[in-house]
């Protein structure tokens, strides 16, 4: 639900925006809230994880993400419909670090990939059809009921939480950083809704002093201070140990987790808006049109995961990278207002290029991490696709909105748009690439113990 979430607004937002009366800049708003909101807690909400055992705290986010759901449905305004969604993502981040670590605890390395394949597929096919199901929920139902639709569902995960999922116990007792909870909050802030808003204030005065251009520098400043303090000495539990990014698969993989994740929201928001725009698609017509690429990321995501644990797997990565890119750089010569069923064969190149990277990108980051830091590696890995998620979310929005007042041409600005991700694809590319040859990483023993701190409960 959680990954669903990010991405079946999408459909909708043409008709929430004409229920709501909300301009163009309010309803990406609606996405990026809960981005935000999903991304800035996960390093902490690992920790509490760690402290109060991934099982309660996974408990607590269902709970409040059922909760926020209810009210977005319930929303008359697009400022209530943002802050339900922002309450919604707080939700998301409680639960996403605690199937990390359910994953990364009770699988052993030689037995992860499988499991990271079976994540990765849910996880793909969950981000990439939630166009397909927001369609049919809002051309049948109305808008309100892509929110309404997680209620049975969370209500039904609670119940075979409670019963089937094993309680990880802590015996370690976590210090939490406040200061750098709140430097990193408000740095990335700052910056998303600098980048965000700039065309709404003409990038440049906001209010008295201040402009957009100084709103992202203090953005930014802050995020500079948060890794500085991180850094310090003083500080005896970090939310970002730097030393594991000592680990050169690990570090890669967090880089090229972050294109992947910006690439994921860059894309689909103009998509599907450009095609109920346009050629004026249904939002069920125009989920159809990327159901494809849904059907071949959630397919070639489950062979990846398990094609990852075998020699030279950094192929999988840059295989998809490059189908993405090819995928999405044809995209742009085949926009246009008659038929959009041509778009079909780059969405099948773009989804299986997703299938490609989810998972074997996932296992590569993290399998050559000693176990006593798995648990913050998880946390960071979690944050960094979140980043990429709402840097994507901040800068699709600007490019659109820049273009469009530049051209008055809603096709060109969504082209500007997959040019920019084709762009940010390459450093993707880059990243997977530069990934360690077989055989030169050392990979933790799977037979070693896990965590001290984790103790799994015997059934009686």
């Amino acid at each position: 639900m959680t990954l669903l979430d990010t991405t079946i607004v999408n459909v909708a937002m043409p008709s929430m925006q004409a229920g709501l009366g909300a301009s163009l800049n309010d309803i990406i708003w609606v996405n990026s809230a809960y981005l935000l909101a999903f991304a800035v807690p996960l390093l902490m909400t690992g920790r509490l994880g760690d402290r109060y055992g991934p099982k309660r705290l996974y408990l607590v986010g269902l709970l409040l993400f059922v909760l926020a759901s209810l009210a977005c449905g319930l929303a008359g305004s697009s400022t209530a419909l943002i802050a339900a969604r922002a309450v919604q993502g707080l939700g998301a981040a409680a639960m996403t670090p605690q199937t990390m670590a359910f994953i990364t605890h009770l699988f052993p390395a030689d037995r992860r990939g499988a499991a990271l394949g079976t994540w990765g597929s849910v996880a793909g096919l969950a981000t990439v059809s939630g166009p397909l199901l927001g369609g049919v929920l809002v051309t049948h139902l109305g808008w309100q009921w892509i929110f309404f639709v997680n209620i049975p569902i969370g209500v039904l995960a609670l119940v075979l939480l409670a019963l089937w999922v094993p309680d990880l116990q802590t015996g370690r007792a976590h210090r939490f950083d406040v200061l750098g909870v709140v430097l990193c909050c408000l740095g990335l802030g700052l910056v998303v809704f600098g980048i965000q808003n700039g065309e709404h204030y003409g990038w440049g005065r906001v209010a008295g002093p201040v402009t957009i251009a100084g709103v992202i520098a203090a953005g930014a400043v802050l995020l500079v201070a948060f890794v500085l303090w991180q850094a310090a000495a003083r500080n005896p539990e970090p939310l970002l140990p730097l030393r594991i990014f000592r680990n050169r698969d690990f570090s890669l993989g967090n880089v090229a987790n972050v294109v992947i994740g910006f690439t994921v929201t860059g894309l689909f928001v103009p998509l599907v808006l450009f095609l109920q725009t346009v050629p004026k698609l249904s939002p069920l017509m125009a989920g159809l049109v990327t159901a494809p690429a849904s059907a071949m990321s959630g397919l070639t995501a489950i062979f990846a995961g398990r094609w990852s644990n075998r020699p030279n797997a950094k192929v999988l990565p840059i295989s998809g990278f490059l189908l993405l890119a090819a995928g999405i750089g044809a995209m742009t010569f085949l926009l246009h207002d008659g038929i959009q069923w041509v778009l079909i064969p780059s969405l099948v190149a773009a989804g299986t290029g997703m299938g490609l990277v989810y998972s074997p990108l996932t296992n590569i980051s993290t399998k050559s991490l000693d176990r006593s830091l798995l648990g913050a590696g998880a946390g960071i890995y979690n944050t960094s696709r979140q980043f990429g998620n709402v840097l994507g979310s901040a800068a699709m929005g600007a490019v659109l909105q820049v273009t469009l007042a530049a051209t008055g041409d809603f096709t060109a600005a969504v082209r500007a748009t997959l040019w920019m991700l084709v762009a940010v694809l390459v450093v993707g590319l880059a990243a997977a690439a530069a990934f360690r040859p077989a055989g030169s990483a050392p990979v933790p023993d799977s037979r070693r113990a896990p965590d001290p701190g984790l103790s799994v409960p015997r059934s009686s």
